[in-house]
């Protein structure tokens, strides 16, 4: 994947009213590279996806994190800020997928942490607006305890939704150490000029 440096992420953040936003601070520097790829096809800060290409968990890794104890590890997660649409995100932020005790060295972060909410792709309806969904990695705390899935919520629909990621993620000690998004459509919506 081509690299994108953090002046360009933290940019299109910006543009797409992601930062500053409730989960990622006006301060916020990333400190690894997320890389975010479907079927071969990389996430790259904010480009289009259609519903039916991310209908399988994308192939997660980052860059490891200088200066820090091997033995660190990192919980992922994966929120649509605006869901059901974005013109009315009530049920932001809606959880897609978390997975927590990842090891420092970055490697597919679904075959190296622990699943604690299964993957759901994201289905945003035809006639919404694309979504804006973001991929966010964070640094454990190494007192902290191992987080389970009854730490993050059940799987059901109606689990997902309105999702605290913010006061979670605060709750459990996680620092935000990096990040990348992309935008989410309906296999039958329809591109109007205005709406991106």
């Amino acid at each position: 994947m081509a690299a994108i440096d953090s002046a360009a992420l933290l940019s299109t953040l910006s543009a797409a009213s992601l930062l500053p936003s409730p989960v990622i601070p006006s301060t916020f520097q990333p400190t690894v590279q997320l890389s975010v790829s479907f079927n071969e096809t990389p996430v790259a800060a904010g480009n289009l996806f259609r519903a039916s290409a991310c209908k399988t968990a994308p192939t997660v890794t980052f860059t490891p994190e200088h200066g820090v104890n091997p033995s660190t590890k990192y919980t992922f997660i994966l929120i649509d800020p605006d869901a059901p649409t974005p013109d009315d995100p009530k049920f932001a932020y809606w959880r897609h997928w978390v997975i927590g005790s990842i090891p420092s060295n970055g490697d597919d972060v679904a075959k190296s942490g622990k699943v604690l909410t299964e993957y759901l792709g994201p289905g945003p309806k035809d006639d919404s607006k694309p979504h804006r969904y973001l991929f966010l990695l964070y640094r454990e705390s190494e007192d902290a305890k191992e987080l389970t899935k009854e730490d993050v919520g059940g799987e059901e629909f109606v689990q997902r939704r309105s999702f605290g990621a913010k006061e979670w993620a605060e709750k459990h000690g996680l620092v935000l150490v990096g990040v990348n998004w992309m935008l989410g459509a309906g296999d039958g919506w329809k591109e109007a000029k205005d709406e991106l």
